[in-house]
């Protein structure tokens, strides 16, 4: 179980001739929006994108609110491109769920989304679902905006995968994460996981000036938490990006990580550790993750910032 999810889907779902009358194709239009937009879910743009390309195209009867759909996933950046998996150019529907399947077969997807009468057709393979059908498959209805997860990288990879490989930005909003401890000390792999990206991902680091809590608080300066993150992560990303824009403000409490697919509250920080420790981290609406995201920005009045810099 992951927070977002990664589908894809066969061009029939889109052709109005493949629904009994429009208003059927709306109604299953409405049921993915709101999965795909508000949600968790992701489509996978196959063939080096030309699935999305097919909808502007003649002569299918693509349908309006489908091919309007099409075009908020990729305004969103919630289209993610996947490469050519070989063979011929798909001529129907049904070789399109096999591209997908052989997609799905490289890098796992949640699911394929089909029409009826494809579906029938690979009603042997669990991955495969009418959109008609959704409600009696496992991995449509057991998605969750909340994840229980260990505390520790392997766990934080995993659940991060998609952000990491497809965000266009994402900001650490940890008010104690300090790269010179040892319980912080695997963040800096974590972000590796956005390594080697064209283009390169905007990622920042949020935390606050102070070390500590109640009487034991003590102030940094800007210049020792300079030093800080560029000792401890600037030679790793150096050599295996990204580059990373910390931000220092004077007070915040809760901790959080934000993107353009979507915001995750977190009920501890980023540290990680050895014993057996779990933590849940749960999937934002829009307008609280957007709300977060204003709060942060360094024009914002709900928080002083003292500092920012760049690391490499």
């Amino acid at each position: 179980m992951a927070l977002l999810s990664e589908f894809a889907l066969t061009p029939d779902v889109l052709d109005s001739s493949c629904y009994t009358t429009s208003e059927v194709g709306e109604i299953y239009c409405k049921i993915l929006k709101k999965a795909l937009l508000e949600e968790d879910g992701l489509i996978r743009n196959l063939r080096d994108e030309t699935w999305s390309n097919l909808f502007f195209q003649p002569p299918r009867a693509w349908h309006p609110k489908w091919k309007e759909l099409v075009k908020k996933l990729k305004k969103q950046n919630r289209l993610i491109k996947s490469p050519t998996m070989g063979g011929p150019e798909p001529a129907c529907d049904d070789d399109w769920c096999n591209e997908a399947l052989r997609s799905d077969a490289h890098t796992p997807l949640v699911g394929v989304i089909a029409n009826r009468d494809v579906a029938s057709r690979f009603a042997a393979i669990p991955k495969v679902a009418s959109i008609a059908d959704l409600e009696t498959k496992d991995w449509w209805t057991s998605r969750s905006p909340s994840l229980r997860l260990q505390r520790n990288l392997a766990e934080y990879s995993k659940a991060l995968s998609l952000f990491l490989r497809h965000a266009r930005s994402v900001m650490f909003i940890d008010a104690h994460l300090d790269p010179s401890q040892l319980r912080y000390q695997d963040f800096v792999r974590l972000l590796q996981g956005a390594a080697n990206r064209e283009p390169s991902p905007v990622i920042e680091v949020h935390r606050v000036t102070y070390k500590g809590s109640g009487p034991s608080r003590r102030l940094k300066s800007k210049a020792d938490w300079e030093a800080v993150f560029r000792t401890n992560m600037e030679p790793s990303l150096r050599t295996n990006g990204p580059a990373v824009e910390v931000f220092i403000w004077d007070d915040f409490h809760d901790r959080h990580i934000v993107s353009d697919l979507a915001g995750i509250h977190l009920g501890n920080g980023l540290d990680t550790t050895t014993a057996a420790a779990m933590t849940t981290w749960t999937r934002l609406g829009r307008d609280a993750r957007d709300d977060i995201q204003r709060e942060f920005d360094p024009g914002s009045r709900e928080h002083l910032l003292l500092h920012r810099f760049k690391i490499p």
